[in-house]
């Protein structure tokens, strides 16, 4: 079960200033972080690029967002798109075992930073120095690739590579329908204020299929809706075959002010999406 959000390049395109634009991609993060997304997708819009905040910005301060801190420096150097870094919230992902992000059995990220010849690979995985690790059978890697280390002690250092997948979100670009057309997709949700509005009672059957099958989420940006991006008028949003969506979701129906901005509407429909029966 797969859980993903897909946001356009034009998400932070009306932002008045690098600050601003930053601090609403932490939003974003964070919000990915708390609902435990397995992926975060930038997907093109046409008039995302055309502006000084566009589809490689974004791109690169969510993957400096959702980067364990002991790796940034290693993984993104310095880079004039992250020159706001500093007001981007902190994520503390928690483990997806274990007592902490420090505990016995914690799962941790890491960054291979020397490949040797006996199946052996030096990782960074935030402990004091790169630990030398066995390759398991079956996986490959290679200098720069992110890896899944299970970390049994810290001292002394017990330590494993596993095939799990990564803790928190990953960030990935992709054009709107190769990322809807992934097999573990799910149910594929499109927000909008045109979408059926989502109460309690239609609540329960999406909740019954994303437990099952999980989600995959798009959302718009400012001034510019999905179905304007699509170029389908409002009226052929009830179609998957026009959309590629499966749902079309306006998941604030009652709303008190004129405008929801995009990273709010993050959080209203992942709580929503997210509960449980």
């Amino acid at each position: 079960m797969t859980r993903t959000v897909l946001v356009p390049s034009s998400l932070v395109r009306e932002a008045p200033d690098q600050r601003e634009a930053t601090s609403k991609l932490g939003i974003v993060a964070r919000a990915a972080a708390v609902f435990r997304v397995d992926r975060l997708v930038v997907f093109p819009d046409p008039l995302g690029d055309d502006g000084e905040w566009g589809g490689d910005f974004v791109a690169t301060v969510l993957g400096y967002a959702t980067t364990p801190p002991y790796l940034r420096k290693e993984v993104w150097g310095r880079r004039r798109e992250l020159g706001f870094a500093g007001v981007l919230p902190p994520l503390r992902v928690l483990p997806r075992a274990g007592s902490g992000s420090d505990g016995s059995g914690s799962l941790r990220q890491g960054i291979v930073t020397e490949v040797g010849s006996d199946r052996r690979v030096r990782v960074n995985c935030g402990l004091q120095h790169p630990v030398s690790l066995l390759v398991p059978d079956g996986m490959s890697v290679a200098e720069g690739a992110r890896v899944a280390v299970r970390v049994a002690s810290r001292r002394p250092v017990r330590a494993r590579l596993t095939a799990e997948p990564l803790p928190g979100p990953t960030v990935e670009r992709a054009d709107l329908t190769t990322a809807l057309d992934r097999s573990d997709a799910g149910l594929r949700v499109g927000t909008s204020r045109h979408g059926v509005p989502l109460t309690v009672g239609r609540l329960g059957g999406l909740v019954d299929r994303v437990e099952r099958d999980g989600f995959t989420v798009a959302f718009g940006a400012p001034g510019r809706g999905l179905p304007a991006m699509l170029g389908v008028e409002p009226t052929a949003l009830g179609d998957p075959d026009a959309t590629g969506f499966d749902r079309w979701l306006n998941t604030m129906p009652d709303q008190g002010s004129e405008t929801v901005r995009t990273e709010e509407a993050t959080f209203a429909t992942l709580a929503a999406l997210t509960l449980r029966d």
